[in-house]
């Protein structure tokens, strides 16, 4: 069986050796509330009572958070390009 959203975050979270305040203020780049206590719950092991699955809301707004944070917010786009006549 292929890893879970659980398994996804745990091993971002090891590789970027992020803490649960680091991933708290990544996620609110993106406007997305996220506690501790829940954080807490997704790292449990499967077998505790207060674990909690990983839904795909919660992994897809960390990682845009972690892009922001490690690429920086993308620059703002011009609305007209200029387009050079031939």
């Amino acid at each position: 069986m292929g890893l879970s959203n659980n398994d996804i975050f745990k091993k971002l979270r090891v590789a970027h050796k992020l803490r649960d305040t680091d991933i708290v203020k990544i996620c609110e780049l993106v406007d997305f509330k996220v506690t501790k206590s829940e954080l807490g719950a997704i790292f449990r092991n499967e077998n505790h009572e207060k674990y909690m699955e990983c839904g795909d809301q919660i992994l897809r707004n960390f990682l845009n958070g972690l892009i922001i944070h490690l690429r920086g917010p993308m620059p703002p786009k011009s609305p007209n390009p200029i387009v050079k006549k031939k």
